[in-house]
């Protein structure tokens, strides 16, 4: 359940940035190679990659943890880079965040260990055939 919600949030995360792309500060590492309409397309596909693993049999969803992974560190590389470079102080908290609420918590569910329900336990056979 934890990857169908995370993959639907990054989905529309990267939506937002199709329909009204904010201003792009503390990301200039990433908006010196495309604008955050393209960088969208990072969001929604591991979205979709996250939120498709939801439906995996239990232990085989490892890709979908993965892939929700992958937006939220690139953007907190990008504002680590930017706190480094000067040119946007406050993203050290920018990226805290994004490692703590986003990284952090989804390396904790895909730690927590999933159980299927067992099959239901069988009659005993009643050995005097009544």
């Amino acid at each position: 359940m934890i990857l169908l919600i995370l993959g639907v949030g990054k989905m529309s995360w990267g939506l937002s940035f199709l329909v009204d792309p904010p201003e792009a500060v503390g990301l200039q590492l990433l908006t010196q190679f495309c604008g955050l309409q393209h960088w969208a397309w990072l969001w929604i596909v591991c979205g979709a990659v996250t939120a498709a693993s939801a439906f995996a049999r239990i232990g085989r969803d490892r890709l979908g943890f993965l892939a929700a992974l992958v937006p939220p560190t690139v953007w907190s590389v990008a504002y680590l880079a930017a706190v480094i470079t000067g040119s946007y102080s406050r993203g050290l908290w920018v990226a805290v965040w994004y490692l703590t609420s986003h990284v952090g918590v989804i390396m904790w569910a895909a730690s927590v260990p999933e159980y299927s329900v067992p099959p239901a336990p069988r009659r005993a056979r009643n050995s005097e055939g009544a």
